[in-house]
């Protein structure tokens, strides 16, 4: 849920907001469990996982469902909270977490589920990273593609953009978003929402890990800009984002 950094990692505010996230988006746990399940696939499923951040889809889903796989993200942190949480978990022998640009990234040897969970910057768009994920992907397997989509359409520009987006043309309502997959020549086969209370609980931790590195780093070069972000984003979260936005992962498969 962030734009692609040229230095191969990603902006610092990035990683001070979710430096206590296992999850970088709106879906809990129990959300990510749920979803696994539902893809019905066996033990043994090859996974690539493109902006894997810290791994905990693909490290749970090794644990609970006997998955195997690799993740690629740009950021240096949380590839090592990435490795670090699949030693945890007793999966290190089953995944793998490498640090690079997952734009362009494509496996040696097809996959049975290729996802990109929140990230579709990596091919500019929904269009480009579905085109993306099919070169890695077996004839027949599943395709994840995390997406945000209006919850309801915003009353103007100036509200688009107070949910972080650049205009209401941004993103599409759920039945438009469905669409746009069919169009690219894709079933829609499943699919896992966010509602309010994840939204919740993604954005609302940001700010006691804000407010953390702000006692610990008052001096940082940062801080100003850290400072004003938590000022105004709890309030300004609860007047749009909660209300307007929502977001989604999608189990495709081509047609």
């Amino acid at each position: 849920m962030t734009e692609r950094n040229t230095v191969m990692d990603l902006p610092r505010i990035f990683t001070i907001r979710e430096s206590n996230h296992r999850i970088h988006n709106p879906l809990t746990a129990d959300k990510f469990a749920a979803l696994g399940e539902s893809l019905r696939l066996p033990a043994g499923t090859r996974v690539l996982d493109l902006a894997s951040g810290s791994g905990e889809m693909l490290c749970t889903w090794a644990r609970d469902l006997g998955f195997t796989g690799s993740g690629v993200d740009i950021s240096t942190i949380f590839t090592e909270q990435a490795q670090a949480r699949a030693a945890e978990l007793g999966v290190a022998d089953r995944v793998d977490f490498l640090h690079g640009d997952a734009a362009g990234h494509v496996t040696d040897q097809p996959v049975d589920l290729a996802a990109c969970v929140g990230a579709t910057w990596i091919g500019d768009g929904v269009a480009g990273t579905t085109e993306l994920l099919q070169r890695s992907l077996r004839p027949g397997g599943m395709m994840l593609i995390g997406e945000p989509f209006w919850r309801q359409t915003p009353p103007d520009e100036e509200t688009a953009t107070a949910c972080h987006a650049t205009s209401i043309a941004d993103f599409l309502l759920l039945p438009e978003l469905i669409g746009q997959f069919r169009e690219l020549g894709y079933d829609v086969v499943e699919m896992m929402l966010a509602d309010q209370n994840s939204w919740d609980r993604y954005a609302a931790a940001q700010w006691l890990s804000m407010r953390r590195w702000l006692d610990e780093n008052p001096d940082d070069e940062l801080a100003s800009e850290v400072r004003e972000e938590l000022t105004t984003e709890p309030a300004h979260y609860a007047r749009y984002g909660r209300e307007y936005l929502s977001w989604g992962v999608f189990a495709l498969m081509k047609r």
